[in-house]
């Protein structure tokens, strides 16, 4: 069997990572639109390195809780009988720190810089900020975190795509629902004739659309 599980900030919220859109969620304490868009970091790249390198610190400081342990255990069972595509919304490293061994990083991942001169991409576990030059091309001012900000498109979206097509069961584990694309997965996966699951505290906003919930 082959499964496709999307996961979001609820299913690291056990590890102290805070979800963005429950009350008291990230995002009732910031506004994303001063931290979280291209254009505050073109008007205050202090700002959002500010912002960034405490969320940084406060993932360094984290632990893989038992839902990532379980994805991961899931992962090595299904080799040999099918494969687990392993989708996250989240930023941060806890599924590959609990042993998982592929996962597709849709927005991105914290613990990473990229360049907007050069567009490379390098590991990144220190404070940053506008005085680093890049690794690469020497330029400095140019690195900002490897995340995908409000108005950029998703990473890796023709690979979800494939893999989507391959399930045969369609999982959402911790997800809002109501941020898009990851919120239409569950869609498209309906229009495959692919059984779908829904695993919340709480209902997403698109709960409705799934055969089951828990």
């Amino acid at each position: 069997m082959n499964i496709f599980i999307l996961t979001g900030a609820g299913l690291s919220a056990e590890s102290g990572l805070g979800t963005f859109r429950d009350k008291g969620g990230i995002w009732s304490k910031f506004d994303p639109m001063k931290l979280a868009t291209p254009s505050a970091f073109a008007r205050s790249p202090d700002d959002v390195h500010a912002f960034y390198n405490m969320r940084r610190q406060n993932l360094l400081a984290a632990e893989p809780n038992e839902a990532h342990r379980a994805l991961a255990r899931l992962e090595e069972g299904l080799a040999g009988h099918g494969r687990l595509f392993l989708v996250t919304q989240n930023i941060d490293d806890l599924h590959e720190r609990a042993g998982a061994q592929h996962v597709i990083h849709m927005h991105g991942e914290l613990l990473k810089a990229r360049c907007t001169a050069c567009t490379s991409v390098t590991p990144w576990h220190e404070d940053l900020s506008v005085n680093h030059a890049c690794p690469h091309c020497g330029e400095t001012g140019t690195l900002r975190p490897d995340v995908v900000w409000f108005g950029e498109v998703p990473l890796h979206m023709d690979a979800i795509d494939d893999v989507l097509a391959q399930a045969d069961l369609f999982v959402s584990i911790g997800t809002s629902g109501s941020v898009y694309p990851a919120a239409g997965f569950v869609e498209q996966a309906k229009e495959l004739g692919i059984r779908t699951c829904e695993i919340n505290l709480e209902p997403s906003d698109n709960a409705r659309l799934f055969d089951e919930t828990y």
